[in-house]
């Protein structure tokens, strides 16, 4: 099953998604208006009989951030051997990974634009894998991990690069322009290790493959991220962790393939699904 936030007609709701349309299933579950209320009530298994019962309930709608309530969430930052190489540094894998938080306010949903400022044009595309976090814990183990884990989704981590720069020691002011990102299209139901362990993820723009990688690659692979994490901060129910973007973003190219309105973005990991973004310049 794949359960979407997504409204229509002024209203929210959230549901299975089929080739056929969304299932409402917030109104089965009045005790859970929203996923994030789901995830904390570890009730994801009990919306697949009922979801498997009905017919599709709508067919026109909008993808909205798959969980636009999430109460917190962190990114890994410079995760993978050749994004490492990227910065030229002459730095082999860092002792610790790179975190910095993001908000529900810098992303969209699925089939939704990104939107670049008129502030700054440099905005970039980076593909991601987001595990949800179904299970509180503190010091977790790296062993005991996935048990912690309630759902996958994707996320386009949006970045406006030129404001990445604007602090010395912070990347906050780049990682968080209204919707400059995207995550969804939905919550997959986190079932076998292999959903991570076997990941490959692919980014492409306007049909080019620009990322393309597997996350068993990864310098700090999920369970890493989990215990470490876990160790400053209790992990709970609703937290998404952004789990790293491989090498090939726009601006380590020369020139720099910013992303332009019309371009088209897609993140897609098999198992999982595909992201899939426009572009457009916001209106002021």
């Amino acid at each position: 099953m794949r359960y979407s936030t997504y409204s229509m007609n002024g209203e929210t709701f959230y549901g299975a998604a089929t080739d056929d349309g969304m299932i409402a299933l917030s109104p089965d579950f009045p005790q859970w208006p929203t996923l994030l209320d789901v995830i904390q009530a570890d009730g994801l298994d009990q919306l697949a009989p009922v979801a498997e019962s009905k017919s599709a309930t709508h067919a026109d709608f909008k993808y909205e951030m798959v969980m636009p309530n999430a109460p917190r969430i962190l990114c890994v930052g410079v995760n993978f051997p050749d994004r490492n190489a990227e910065y030229k540094d002459g730095t082999e894998q860092p002792k610790y990974m790179s975190l910095f938080p993001r908000f529900s306010s810098g992303f969209t949903g699925h089939e939704c634009n990104l939107v670049r400022p008129p502030e700054n044009h440099t905005l970039d595309y980076e593909g991601e894998v987001v595990v949800v976090i179904g299970k509180e814990g503190r010091r977790i183990k790296k062993e005991n991990a996935y048990d912690h884990i309630a759902a996958l989704t994707l996320c386009n981590e949006g970045t406006i690069r030129d404001w990445v720069r604007h602090a010395k020691f912070n990347v906050t002011q780049g990682k968080n322009w209204d919707r400059s990102g995207a995550m969804g299209p939905w919550l997959v139901p986190f079932k076998d290790p292999r959903q991570i362990d076997d990941a490959h993820i692919i980014t492409r723009v306007n049909g080019e493959v620009r990322q393309d990688d597997v996350l068993s690659r990864m310098m700090f692979p999920v369970s890493r991220e989990i215990e470490y994490i876990s160790t400053f901060m209790t992990l709970k129910p609703g937290d998404m962790i952004v789990t790293g973007t491989p090498t090939g973003a726009g601006a380590r190219f020369d020139p720099p393939k910013y992303l332009k309105p019309g371009d088209v973005v897609e993140v897609e990991v098999e198992g999982i699904g595909t992201l899939r973004n426009g572009v457009e310049d916001e209106v002021v």
